[in-house]
């Protein structure tokens, strides 16, 4: 008995746009992440059972345009919330180089915890977050097909701990807006890899931005 779980990035915000690391600030979808979360509906539509949603605006939106196309309805999972990047939000990567030096570089090359400038603390706390989220749904929901709609952050999280890489693969993947993770689980609710920052429903043009 296979379980399908499609993790979907939020459509684009003027903050992402902009390349700022937007975390627990509730930012809404920009009129581009609109239409995005238009096209990731059409290439869900009646391909899912159920589907969940970080409560964060440009999150939600998005779930509630997938949802509607599939005359479904957006649960709110709270774990799914953004990682909180404490002193780092609404700063870009260069900004936060420049004010925190070295707090970014251990955030970079840490394998153990990730540490971050108060907020969640550290990418492993996300992790463990992200990854109890993912799995008591799938538990819960077995034999079944899955969309979960969060952010860049957490979905990289999730899969950090679903795997049980060391912290510094969070840098090491891009998810672009509106992008799907697609996991398989089975029986014994082992988890395969079947795509990753899967933008093909979006025009050729899109380029794929992530900066968390």
């Amino acid at each position: 008995m296979k379980t399908t779980l499609y993790l979907v990035r939020h459509g684009e915000t003027e903050w992402n746009a902009l390349g700022k690391f937007q975390g627990s600030k509730d930012i809404v979808l920009s009129p581009q992440g609109i239409n995005q979360a238009q096209y990731v509906s059409n290439r869900l539509k009646d391909k899912f059972d159920y589907i969940y949603s970080s409560p964060l605006k440009r999150a939600y939106k998005t779930a509630s345009i997938i949802a509607l196309e599939s005359n479904k309805e957006a649960k709110i999972l709270n774990n799914l919330r953004e990682i909180d990047f404490g002193d780092w939000e609404g700063f870009t990567v260069k900004e936060i180089k420049a004010k925190f030096p070295k707090e970014f570089e251990i955030w970079r090359s840490d394998t153990n915890k990730g540490p971050i400038c108060g907020g969640e603390l550290s990418i492993k706390n996300a992790t463990i977050r992200s990854r109890n989220a993912i799995l008591s749904t799938v538990e819960k929901h077995k034999g079944k097909r899955i969309v979960m709609v969060a952010h860049g952050g957490i979905i990289k999280a999730g899969l950090i701990g679903i795997f049980e890489w060391n912290m510094t693969m969070y840098h090491k993947i891009i998810l672009g807006n509106t992008s799907i993770c697609q996991l398989n689980f089975n029986d014994k609710m082992q988890p395969t890899i079947v795509t990753l920052n899967d933008t093909t429903h979006l025009p050729d043009e899109y380029e794929a931005k992530s900066y968390v």
